[in-house]
């Protein structure tokens, strides 16, 4: 990368194409696979009910247990990374300590975005992805899986896994139920929702 000066300019300018991912780069960095990604989904979506414009970032432990989980409001039309990575890393830190002590990361991090539109890639999705990238090393993480939620279903971008349930106007039905009693939920796990 080139850091430089923008001619006629008298400060930096940081490109903003260079604060996204596309799939293709996004499956050249080593994330690393989900086992059950239909159980991922389900739980992130049972314990924080997305509705459209909700992003969730959750933190596993190495045996594949959460440890935190956040949810909050993320503005649409956003295509710069930089603004994702800040959102998810003042979210982070709200929820569970950095590993930056570490020689090499343990705990891994899932990004799920609840939206509307297609279930394809989006340039909104690439500035998502190079923010949790970003993110994660600066808080001590693995970079793990990026899952859109949308009218059509979940899908995690860069892998061939998708399924129809749940989706983007789930939230709405799971909110009229009574909500479910959480059974052997392990005490470490620290849960905040900021929506």
């Amino acid at each position: 990368m080139t850091i430089g000066f923008v001619p006629g300019t008298s400060s930096a300018l940081p490109s903003l194409a260079s604060r996204t991912l596309e799939p293709a780069e996004w499956a050249d960095i080593g994330v690393p696979l989900l086992a059950s990604p239909r159980e991922v989904v389900k739980d992130l979506h049972a314990r924080h009910l997305p509705s459209p414009s909700t992003a969730v970032v959750a933190v596993y432990d190495p045996d594949g247990r959460i440890r935190a989980s956040a949810s909050f409001a993320g503005r649409s039309g956003v295509v710069d990374g930089w603004e994702r990575r800040n959102a998810l890393l003042s979210h982070l830190r709200r929820v569970i300590p950095h590993d930056l002590r570490l020689r090499r990361p343990v705990r891994t991090a899932v990004l799920m975005i609840c939206r509307d539109g297609a279930p394809g890639w989006t340039p909104e999705d690439g500035a998502w992805m190079w923010g949790l990238r970003d993110a994660c090393t600066l808080h001590g993480l693995r970079c793990g899986s990026y899952v859109t939620l949308t009218a059509d279903g979940w899908h995690v971008i860069g892998e061939n896994r998708a399924g129809r349930t749940p989706n983007a106007t789930s939230w709405s039905r799971a909110r009229s139920d009574p909500p479910p009693v959480a059974k052997g939920t392990p005490q470490t796990l620290r849960h905040v929702s900021s929506r």
